[in-house]
């Protein structure tokens, strides 16, 4: 069993619209963008970055936003909900809130003794937030008060056809089953970093179809670079198909899909996203990675639209 991995590192998904996807995740749900970027493997998309101040690992929901992109198709085989912690006592004000900004889908449940708020993102995303006791210090500079501000990541739930490969795979990353309710079993990492649960959901439904509003992926953090490279040789040990190492700039990153059909990656918590911007200014200029640098008047021009704060 695995010891390096701490938890949730970021959630990647689609979007339709940059503007609009911005617009949220500021506006509404008062996080910081904290790195303005492009796809790196198709850079005339934006690849935007929202989390606390500094982007800690475990607080960062990433997107691509394809603009005018097709909805996706839920079902089995992806990440069907991101939850997000808020203080205890906080449901009325966020419902309140995302009310005032007609967000939709707002609905109120509770899962393994945990109160949620349930809403849509702008493409159809499922999120939740869920009240909890959590010491991890808020961005506040967008409207949102620190009594309270997000805190960061509480889960990631995935649809499934089927649980128990994924379940034996999370154990094998060091995750433990803490708690059942259903067909939900719930998996977090002892001593983790706050964004330590991951739900796993057995249903019977079809195949999900990716698009805007589908998570690409989910990636999962560890401390440093001897430390992915040990979980990557004892996932290949394993059996599984696992990339090389690739520089995203701000982490390193590998991938492997797993039994169940998510994308999962294994992501570095350094360099971190001030390697190239001062705290107080990040994501508010375009970065570009190298490889890419020279294609920035093009970008600019034809394929990257401003975007207002």
């Amino acid at each position: 069993m695995l010891k390096q991995i701490n938890g949730l590192h970021h959630v990647t998904s689609l979007a339709s619209g940059a503007q609009e996807n911005n617009d949220f995740f500021t506006k509404v749900l008062g996080l910081r963008r904290v790195k303005k970027t492009v796809n790196f493997d198709a850079p005339n998309v934006y690849h935007l970055y929202y989390g606390d101040e500094l982007g800690t690992p475990g607080s960062v929901m990433t997107y691509f936003p394809f603009e005018g992109a097709k909805g996706g198709r839920a079902g089995t085989g992806e990440v069907s909900t991101t939850s997000f912690t808020i203080p205890k006592g906080t449901i009325p004000a966020w419902k309140e809130r995302l009310a005032t900004f007609n967000v939709a889908g707002l609905s109120e449940d509770t899962r393994f003794g945990e109160n949620r708020l349930l809403f849509r993102g702008p493409d159809g995303d499922a999120f939740a937030l869920v009240e909890g006791e959590d010491d991890r210090a808020p961005w506040i500079g967008n409207g949102v008060g620190e009594q309270t501000a997000i805190r960061g990541f509480h889960s990631a739930a995935m649809r499934l056809a089927d649980e128990g490969a994924s379940a034996e795979l999370l154990r094998f990353m060091g995750y433990e089953e803490i708690d059942q309710q259903g067909a939900i079993s719930r998996f977090a990492v002892p001593g983790g970093n706050g964004a330590d649960v991951i739900d796993l959901e057995t249903v019977s439904a079809p195949s999900a179809g990716q698009g805007a509003g589908s998570v690409h992926h989910i990636a999962f953090s560890v401390d440093n670079r001897d430390a992915q490279l040990e979980v990557r040789k004892a996932l290949m040990d394993t059996g599984y198909d696992v990339t090389p190492v690739i520089d995203r700039d701000y982490f390193w990153a590998i991938y492997f899909r797993t039994p169940g059909g998510v994308l999962f990656e294994i992501a570095t918590n350094e360099p971190g996203f001030d390697r190239d911007e001062d705290t107080a200014h990040l994501g508010e200029a375009l970065k570009l990675p190298d490889q890419h640098a020279h294609l920035r008047e093009v970008l600019e021009q034809k394929y990257l639209s401003p975007i207002k704060d």
